[in-house]
Protein backbone atom coordinates (compact mmCIF):
# COMPACT_ATOMS: atom_id res chain seq x y z
CA UNK A 1 0.00 0.00 0.00
CA UNK A 2 1.07 3.44 -0.97
CA UNK A 3 0.75 7.22 -0.10
CA UNK A 4 -0.96 7.75 -2.47
CA UNK A 5 -4.02 5.08 -1.78
CA UNK A 6 -5.77 7.46 0.92
CA UNK A 7 -5.70 10.88 1.88
CA UNK A 8 -5.23 12.44 5.38
CA UNK A 9 -8.01 14.83 5.21
CA UNK A 10 -10.75 12.42 4.03
CA UNK A 11 -10.06 10.10 6.69
CA UNK A 12 -10.54 12.79 9.16
CA UNK A 13 -13.37 13.73 7.59
CA UNK A 14 -14.49 10.54 7.74
CA UNK A 15 -14.23 9.89 11.56
CA UNK A 16 -15.28 13.99 11.88
CA UNK A 17 -18.74 13.27 10.24
CA UNK A 18 -19.31 10.14 12.45
CA UNK A 19 -18.59 7.47 9.74
CA UNK A 20 -16.64 4.24 10.24
CA UNK A 21 -13.29 3.98 8.51
CA UNK A 22 -12.65 0.66 6.63
CA UNK A 23 -10.11 -1.37 7.54
CA UNK A 24 -7.50 -0.35 4.80
CA UNK A 25 -8.39 2.89 5.82
CA UNK A 26 -7.34 2.16 9.62
CA UNK A 27 -4.20 0.08 8.19
CA UNK A 28 -2.61 3.04 6.32
CA UNK A 29 -3.08 5.75 8.76
CA UNK A 30 -1.60 3.92 11.44
CA UNK A 31 1.90 2.74 9.08
CA UNK A 32 1.69 6.64 7.18
CA UNK A 33 1.83 8.06 10.48
CA UNK A 34 4.43 6.07 11.83
CA UNK A 35 6.70 6.59 8.90
CA UNK A 36 5.76 10.29 9.17
CA UNK A 37 3.48 10.68 6.35
CA UNK A 38 0.86 12.14 8.14
CA UNK A 39 1.50 15.12 10.18
CA UNK A 40 0.85 15.38 13.58
CA UNK A 41 -1.79 18.34 13.33
CA UNK A 42 -3.73 15.70 10.94
CA UNK A 43 -3.02 13.06 13.57
CA UNK A 44 -4.24 14.99 16.34
CA UNK A 45 -7.46 16.36 14.15
CA UNK A 46 -8.16 12.95 13.74
CA UNK A 47 -7.47 11.32 17.41
CA UNK A 48 -9.83 14.86 18.68
CA UNK A 49 -12.73 12.92 16.36
CA UNK A 50 -12.53 9.76 17.85
CA UNK A 51 -12.63 11.39 21.18
CA UNK A 52 -15.54 12.66 20.15
CA UNK A 53 -17.79 10.27 17.76
CA UNK A 54 -16.13 7.48 19.28
CA UNK A 55 -15.16 3.98 16.91
CA UNK A 56 -17.06 0.59 16.77
CA UNK A 57 -15.91 -2.62 18.16
CA UNK A 58 -14.87 -3.59 14.70
CA UNK A 59 -12.53 -0.42 13.90
CA UNK A 60 -10.89 -0.26 17.32
CA UNK A 61 -10.02 -4.08 16.61
CA UNK A 62 -8.36 -2.92 13.62
CA UNK A 63 -6.43 -0.03 15.06
CA UNK A 64 -5.17 -2.06 17.55
CA UNK A 65 -4.08 -4.84 15.10
CA UNK A 66 -2.44 -2.01 13.29
CA UNK A 67 -0.63 -0.56 15.94
CA UNK A 68 0.75 -4.70 16.80
CA UNK A 69 2.08 -4.83 12.72
CA UNK A 70 3.94 -1.38 13.67
CA UNK A 71 6.69 -3.48 15.72
CA UNK A 72 7.48 -7.11 16.57
CA UNK A 73 5.87 -9.39 18.26
CA UNK A 74 7.07 -11.61 21.01
CA UNK A 75 6.68 -15.25 21.50
CA UNK A 76 7.19 -17.66 24.35
CA UNK A 77 5.97 -20.72 23.07
CA UNK A 78 9.32 -22.23 23.69
CA UNK A 79 8.50 -21.62 27.78
CA UNK A 80 6.94 -24.62 27.91
CA UNK A 81 4.98 -23.67 30.68
CA UNK A 82 1.83 -21.24 30.74
CA UNK A 83 2.44 -17.29 30.65
CA UNK A 84 0.29 -14.65 32.36
CA UNK A 85 0.71 -10.75 32.65
CA UNK A 86 -1.47 -8.74 34.64
CA UNK A 87 -1.82 -4.65 33.36
CA UNK A 88 -2.86 -1.74 35.96
CA UNK A 89 -3.79 1.74 34.65
CA UNK A 90 -2.17 3.13 37.19
CA UNK A 91 -3.24 4.73 40.88
CA UNK A 92 -1.52 5.77 43.64
CA UNK A 93 0.30 3.64 46.14
CA UNK A 94 -0.08 0.80 43.42
CA UNK A 95 2.44 -1.67 43.82
CA UNK A 96 0.95 -4.64 42.90
CA UNK A 97 3.03 -6.12 40.77
CA UNK A 98 6.32 -6.41 42.41
CA UNK A 99 5.04 -8.86 44.66
CA UNK A 100 2.28 -10.25 42.43
CA UNK A 101 4.69 -11.34 39.57
CA UNK A 102 7.05 -13.81 41.78
CA UNK A 103 4.01 -14.58 43.71
CA UNK A 104 2.25 -16.18 40.63
CA UNK A 105 5.56 -17.85 39.36
CA UNK A 106 5.60 -19.89 42.31
CA UNK A 107 2.82 -22.39 40.93
CA UNK A 108 5.18 -22.37 37.21
CA UNK A 109 3.32 -19.97 35.58
CA UNK A 110 5.61 -17.19 33.79
CA UNK A 111 5.09 -14.36 34.18
CA UNK A 112 7.06 -11.48 31.79
CA UNK A 113 5.85 -8.16 33.03
CA UNK A 114 6.60 -5.43 31.31
CA UNK A 115 6.03 -1.94 32.87
CA UNK A 116 6.32 1.43 32.77
CA UNK A 117 7.26 4.58 34.20
CA UNK A 118 5.40 7.16 36.23
CA UNK A 119 4.05 10.56 34.94
CA UNK A 120 2.52 13.07 36.82
CA UNK A 121 0.57 11.33 40.05
CA UNK A 122 0.75 7.92 39.55
CA UNK A 123 3.90 5.92 40.09
CA UNK A 124 5.63 3.77 37.35
CA UNK A 125 6.81 0.15 38.64
CA UNK A 126 10.45 0.80 37.28
CA UNK A 127 10.84 3.85 39.45
CA UNK A 128 10.43 1.99 41.91
CA UNK A 129 12.40 -0.94 41.42
CA UNK A 130 14.68 1.34 40.17
CA UNK A 131 15.18 2.49 44.17
CA UNK A 132 16.74 -1.27 44.45
CA UNK A 133 21.00 -1.18 44.81
CA UNK A 134 22.20 -2.45 40.89
CA UNK A 135 18.31 -3.28 39.82
CA UNK A 136 18.40 -3.25 35.79
CA UNK A 137 15.12 -2.20 33.96
CA UNK A 138 16.57 -3.19 30.73
CA UNK A 139 16.60 -6.47 29.34
CA UNK A 140 17.59 -8.10 26.33
CA UNK A 141 15.03 -10.65 24.11
CA UNK A 142 17.74 -13.54 25.32
CA UNK A 143 18.25 -12.72 29.03
CA UNK A 144 14.05 -12.09 29.65
CA UNK A 145 13.67 -15.86 28.41
CA UNK A 146 16.40 -16.75 30.22
CA UNK A 147 15.11 -15.42 33.62
CA UNK A 148 11.66 -16.60 32.66
CA UNK A 149 12.87 -19.71 32.61
CA UNK A 150 15.20 -20.44 35.42
CA UNK A 151 13.48 -17.71 37.87
CA UNK A 152 9.71 -17.44 36.18
CA UNK A 153 9.36 -13.69 36.41
CA UNK A 154 10.56 -10.53 34.72
CA UNK A 155 9.83 -7.05 35.61
CA UNK A 156 11.63 -5.03 32.93
CA UNK A 157 11.21 -2.14 30.24
CA UNK A 158 9.19 -3.21 26.99
CA UNK A 159 11.67 -3.00 24.20
CA UNK A 160 11.67 -0.19 21.51
CA UNK A 161 10.52 -2.55 19.08
CA UNK A 162 7.17 -3.31 20.52
CA UNK A 163 3.93 -1.01 19.02
CA UNK A 164 6.19 1.71 18.26
CA UNK A 165 3.34 3.56 16.47
CA UNK A 166 1.70 3.58 20.40
CA UNK A 167 4.84 5.79 21.85
CA UNK A 168 4.11 7.79 18.97
CA UNK A 169 0.55 8.13 19.48
CA UNK A 170 0.52 8.78 23.12
CA UNK A 171 3.13 11.72 23.22
CA UNK A 172 0.70 13.03 20.59
CA UNK A 173 -1.98 11.91 22.66
CA UNK A 174 -0.78 13.56 25.94
CA UNK A 175 -0.15 17.57 24.24
CA UNK A 176 -3.74 17.43 22.16
CA UNK A 177 -5.91 16.61 25.02
CA UNK A 178 -6.97 13.73 23.62
CA UNK A 179 -5.69 11.08 26.26
CA UNK A 180 -9.10 10.15 27.81
CA UNK A 181 -10.45 9.21 23.97
CA UNK A 182 -11.31 4.89 25.15
CA UNK A 183 -10.52 3.38 21.89
CA UNK A 184 -7.59 5.05 21.86
CA UNK A 185 -6.89 4.24 25.53
CA UNK A 186 -7.95 0.15 25.19
CA UNK A 187 -5.90 0.52 21.55
CA UNK A 188 -2.66 1.87 23.23
CA UNK A 189 -2.52 -0.71 26.63
CA UNK A 190 -3.76 -3.78 24.12
CA UNK A 191 -1.56 -3.44 21.45
CA UNK A 192 1.46 -3.88 23.75
CA UNK A 193 0.13 -6.41 25.53
CA UNK A 194 -1.01 -8.82 22.33
CA UNK A 195 2.43 -7.76 20.65
CA UNK A 196 3.77 -9.07 24.54
CA UNK A 197 2.78 -12.25 22.92
CA UNK A 198 1.35 -14.21 26.79
CA UNK A 199 -1.15 -16.47 26.89
CA UNK A 200 -3.33 -14.73 29.53
CA UNK A 201 -4.47 -11.37 30.93
CA UNK A 202 -5.80 -9.78 33.63
CA UNK A 203 -6.65 -6.07 33.77
CA UNK A 204 -6.79 -3.89 36.48
CA UNK A 205 -8.79 -1.13 35.79
CA UNK A 206 -8.61 1.74 38.59
CA UNK A 207 -11.39 3.86 39.04
CA UNK A 208 -11.76 7.17 41.49
CA UNK A 209 -9.85 10.17 42.38
CA UNK A 210 -6.60 8.88 42.02
CA UNK A 211 -7.53 6.86 39.32
CA UNK A 212 -7.25 7.97 35.22
CA UNK A 213 -10.93 7.09 34.82
CA UNK A 214 -12.98 9.31 37.58
CA UNK A 215 -16.26 7.48 36.48
CA UNK A 216 -17.15 4.40 37.03
CA UNK A 217 -19.58 3.86 33.90
CA UNK A 218 -16.39 4.96 31.61
CA UNK A 219 -14.20 2.89 33.94
CA UNK A 220 -16.56 0.04 32.76
CA UNK A 221 -16.81 0.83 29.47
CA UNK A 222 -12.61 0.95 29.07
CA UNK A 223 -12.40 -2.60 30.77
CA UNK A 224 -15.07 -3.96 28.22
CA UNK A 225 -13.77 -2.70 25.36
CA UNK A 226 -10.13 -4.21 26.20
CA UNK A 227 -11.58 -7.68 27.38
CA UNK A 228 -13.62 -7.72 23.84
CA UNK A 229 -9.93 -6.60 22.20
CA UNK A 230 -7.96 -9.24 24.36
CA UNK A 231 -10.46 -12.10 23.03
CA UNK A 232 -10.22 -11.64 19.45
CA UNK A 233 -6.78 -11.74 19.35
CA UNK A 234 -6.92 -14.89 21.26
CA UNK A 235 -5.88 -13.65 24.44
CA UNK A 236 -7.73 -15.17 27.66
CA UNK A 237 -8.38 -11.61 29.44
CA UNK A 238 -10.20 -10.94 32.83
CA UNK A 239 -10.35 -7.41 34.00
CA UNK A 240 -11.70 -6.31 37.38
CA UNK A 241 -12.70 -2.94 38.32
CA UNK A 242 -10.90 -1.69 41.35
CA UNK A 243 -11.20 1.04 43.77
CA UNK A 244 -8.77 4.04 43.72
CA UNK A 245 -10.31 6.61 45.65
CA UNK A 246 -8.23 5.69 48.68
CA UNK A 247 -4.57 5.20 48.20
CA UNK A 248 -3.31 1.46 48.02
CA UNK A 249 -1.72 0.52 51.05
CA UNK A 250 0.41 3.32 53.52
CA UNK A 251 2.95 4.65 50.96
CA UNK A 252 2.68 6.24 47.81
CA UNK A 253 6.72 7.12 46.61
CA UNK A 254 9.58 4.66 45.44
CA UNK A 255 11.55 3.10 47.89
CA UNK A 256 8.60 3.53 50.37
CA UNK A 257 6.52 1.04 48.09
CA UNK A 258 9.57 -1.30 47.97
CA UNK A 259 9.79 -2.15 51.19
CA UNK A 260 6.01 -2.50 51.95
CA UNK A 261 5.85 -4.98 48.65
CA UNK A 262 9.02 -6.21 50.58
CA UNK A 263 6.80 -6.60 53.74
CA UNK A 264 3.50 -8.28 51.69
CA UNK A 265 6.32 -10.93 50.31
CA UNK A 266 7.33 -11.62 54.18
CA UNK A 267 3.58 -12.44 55.05
CA UNK A 268 2.16 -8.88 56.39
CA UNK A 269 1.59 -5.63 54.67
CA UNK A 270 -1.33 -3.73 54.49
CA UNK A 271 -4.79 -5.70 54.59
CA UNK A 272 -5.54 -3.86 50.58
CA UNK A 273 -2.97 -4.78 49.25
CA UNK A 274 -2.29 -8.62 50.59
CA UNK A 275 -6.23 -8.63 49.38
CA UNK A 276 -5.72 -7.08 45.78
CA UNK A 277 -2.17 -9.29 45.10
CA UNK A 278 -3.95 -12.23 45.88
CA UNK A 279 -6.96 -11.74 44.19
CA UNK A 280 -5.51 -10.92 40.84
CA UNK A 281 -3.18 -13.69 41.35
CA UNK A 282 -6.02 -16.27 41.84
CA UNK A 283 -7.48 -14.31 38.54
CA UNK A 284 -3.76 -14.58 36.56
CA UNK A 285 -3.51 -18.51 37.69
CA UNK A 286 -7.31 -19.55 36.99
CA UNK A 287 -6.71 -17.82 33.39
CA UNK A 288 -3.44 -19.96 33.14
CA UNK A 289 -5.26 -23.30 33.83
CA UNK A 290 -3.35 -23.66 37.21
CA UNK A 291 -6.46 -24.83 39.19
CA UNK A 292 -6.15 -25.45 43.65
CA UNK A 293 -3.14 -22.86 43.93
CA UNK A 294 -3.08 -21.09 47.00
CA UNK A 295 -1.09 -17.78 46.80
CA UNK A 296 -2.39 -16.65 50.19
CA UNK A 297 -0.57 -19.32 51.89
CA UNK A 298 2.63 -18.69 49.19
CA UNK A 299 2.85 -15.30 50.83
CA UNK A 300 3.01 -16.55 54.20
CA UNK A 301 5.17 -19.64 54.32
CA UNK A 302 8.20 -17.33 52.04
CA UNK A 303 7.90 -19.20 48.43
CA UNK A 304 6.66 -15.51 47.09
CA UNK A 305 9.72 -14.61 48.92
CA UNK A 306 12.14 -16.99 47.47
CA UNK A 307 11.21 -15.92 43.90
CA UNK A 308 11.41 -12.44 44.29
CA UNK A 309 14.87 -12.49 45.66
CA UNK A 310 16.11 -14.35 42.74
CA UNK A 311 14.44 -11.89 39.99
CA UNK A 312 15.92 -8.67 41.82
CA UNK A 313 19.28 -10.67 41.68
CA UNK A 314 18.66 -11.88 37.76
CA UNK A 315 18.14 -8.32 37.09
CA UNK A 316 21.47 -6.77 38.90
CA UNK A 317 19.51 -5.88 42.49
CA UNK A 318 21.29 -6.56 46.19
CA UNK A 319 17.66 -7.85 47.58
CA UNK A 320 19.41 -7.53 51.23
CA UNK A 321 20.70 -3.78 50.32
CA UNK A 322 19.37 -0.95 52.49
CA UNK A 323 16.78 1.21 50.47
CA UNK A 324 16.92 5.05 50.47
CA UNK A 325 15.99 7.14 52.73
CA UNK A 326 14.24 10.61 52.49
CA UNK A 327 17.06 13.33 54.08
CA UNK A 328 14.34 15.59 55.13
CA UNK A 329 10.58 14.60 56.53
CA UNK A 330 7.92 16.34 57.49
CA UNK A 331 4.69 15.05 59.61
CA UNK A 332 1.21 16.02 59.35
CA UNK A 333 -1.53 15.88 61.99
CA UNK A 334 -4.91 15.37 62.74
CA UNK A 335 -6.98 18.35 63.01
CA UNK A 336 -9.34 16.58 65.86
CA UNK A 337 -10.83 13.35 66.99
CA UNK A 338 -12.88 10.87 65.11
CA UNK A 339 -13.00 8.72 62.66
CA UNK A 340 -11.05 9.31 59.48
CA UNK A 341 -13.65 8.74 56.64
CA UNK A 342 -11.59 10.52 53.35
CA UNK A 343 -7.91 10.41 52.59
CA UNK A 344 -7.99 11.51 48.71
CA UNK A 345 -5.71 9.52 46.85
CA UNK A 346 -5.21 12.24 44.15
CA UNK A 347 -4.37 14.75 46.70
CA UNK A 348 -1.90 12.37 48.01
CA UNK A 349 -0.79 11.20 44.43
CA UNK A 350 -0.14 14.63 44.19
CA UNK A 351 1.47 15.43 47.09
CA UNK A 352 4.14 12.70 46.32
CA UNK A 353 4.65 13.81 42.78
CA UNK A 354 5.34 17.33 44.30
CA UNK A 355 8.26 15.94 46.76
CA UNK A 356 10.40 14.20 43.94
CA UNK A 357 8.64 10.86 43.48
CA UNK A 358 7.29 11.17 40.19
CA UNK A 359 7.95 13.18 37.00
CA UNK A 360 5.86 16.00 34.99
CA UNK A 361 8.08 14.96 31.88
CA UNK A 362 9.42 11.66 30.82
CA UNK A 363 12.78 13.64 30.97
CA UNK A 364 12.86 14.16 34.86
CA UNK A 365 14.81 12.24 37.47
CA UNK A 366 12.96 11.23 40.23
CA UNK A 367 14.18 10.57 44.11
CA UNK A 368 13.96 7.34 45.12
CA UNK A 369 13.02 8.06 49.16
CA UNK A 370 10.50 10.79 48.22
CA UNK A 371 6.90 10.21 48.96
CA UNK A 372 4.19 10.41 51.66
CA UNK A 373 3.80 7.46 54.72
CA UNK A 374 0.28 7.07 55.75
CA UNK A 375 0.15 6.47 59.33
CA UNK A 376 -4.08 6.12 59.18
CA UNK A 377 -6.69 5.08 56.95
CA UNK A 378 -10.22 5.44 55.55
CA UNK A 379 -12.19 3.39 59.05
CA UNK A 380 -9.45 4.54 61.93
CA UNK A 381 -10.08 5.64 65.00
CA UNK A 382 -7.81 9.41 65.19
CA UNK A 383 -7.23 11.91 67.81
CA UNK A 384 -6.48 15.19 67.51
CA UNK A 385 -2.01 15.76 67.47
CA UNK A 386 -1.58 12.53 66.08
CA UNK A 387 0.66 11.92 62.73
CA UNK A 388 -1.33 11.55 60.18
CA UNK A 389 1.21 11.59 56.92
CA UNK A 390 4.87 11.62 56.74
CA UNK A 391 6.04 13.41 53.77
CA UNK A 392 9.69 12.64 52.90
CA UNK A 393 12.01 14.57 50.39
CA UNK A 394 15.81 15.35 49.46
CA UNK A 395 14.65 18.82 48.72
CA UNK A 396 12.54 20.80 51.79
CA UNK A 397 11.56 23.66 49.78
CA UNK A 398 8.85 21.02 48.40
CA UNK A 399 7.34 20.85 51.89
CA UNK A 400 5.08 23.48 50.97
CA UNK A 401 3.51 22.82 47.64
CA UNK A 402 3.36 19.28 48.92
CA UNK A 403 1.11 20.35 51.70
CA UNK A 404 -0.98 23.10 49.50
CA UNK A 405 -2.19 19.52 47.36
CA UNK A 406 -3.15 17.68 51.30
CA UNK A 407 -4.67 20.42 52.26
CA UNK A 408 -8.26 19.21 51.62
CA UNK A 409 -7.28 15.38 51.50
CA UNK A 410 -8.43 14.41 54.14
CA UNK A 411 -12.35 14.28 56.41
CA UNK A 412 -12.73 13.41 59.88
CA UNK A 413 -16.59 12.75 60.88
CA UNK A 414 -17.47 12.14 64.47
CA UNK A 415 -16.87 9.10 66.55
CA UNK A 416 -19.56 6.47 64.91
CA UNK A 417 -19.10 7.15 61.30
CA UNK A 418 -17.26 3.88 59.50
CA UNK A 419 -16.90 4.17 55.73
CA UNK A 420 -17.54 0.94 53.63
CA UNK A 421 -14.53 0.49 51.39
CA UNK A 422 -15.09 -1.67 47.96
CA UNK A 423 -11.48 -2.57 47.20
CA UNK A 424 -13.30 -4.79 44.43
CA UNK A 425 -15.89 -3.65 42.48
CA UNK A 426 -16.57 -5.74 40.17
CA UNK A 427 -15.26 -8.70 37.60
CA UNK A 428 -15.29 -8.31 33.88
CA UNK A 429 -15.14 -11.21 31.22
Amino acid sequence: MNSTDFDAVDIIRTKRDKGVLSAAQIDWTIDAYTRGTIADEQMAALNMAILLNGMNREEIFRWTAAMIASGERMDFSSLGKPTADKHSTGGVGDKITLPLAPLVAVFGVAVPQLSGRGLGHTGGTLDKLEAIPGWQASLSNSALMNQLRDVGAVICAAGAGLAPADKKLYALRDVTGTVEAIPLIASSIMSKKIAEGTDSLVLDVKVGSGAFMKDEAMARELAETMVALGKDAGVNTVALLTDMSTPLGLTAGNAIEVQESVDVLAGGGPEDVVELTVRLAEEMLTAAGVRDADPAAALRDGRAMDVWRRMISAQGGDPDAKLPVAKESETIYAPADGVLVELDALSVGVAAWRLGAGRARKEDAVQAGAGVVMHAKPGATVRAGEPLMTLLTDTPEKFDRAREALADAVVIAPEGSRPARRLIIDRIS
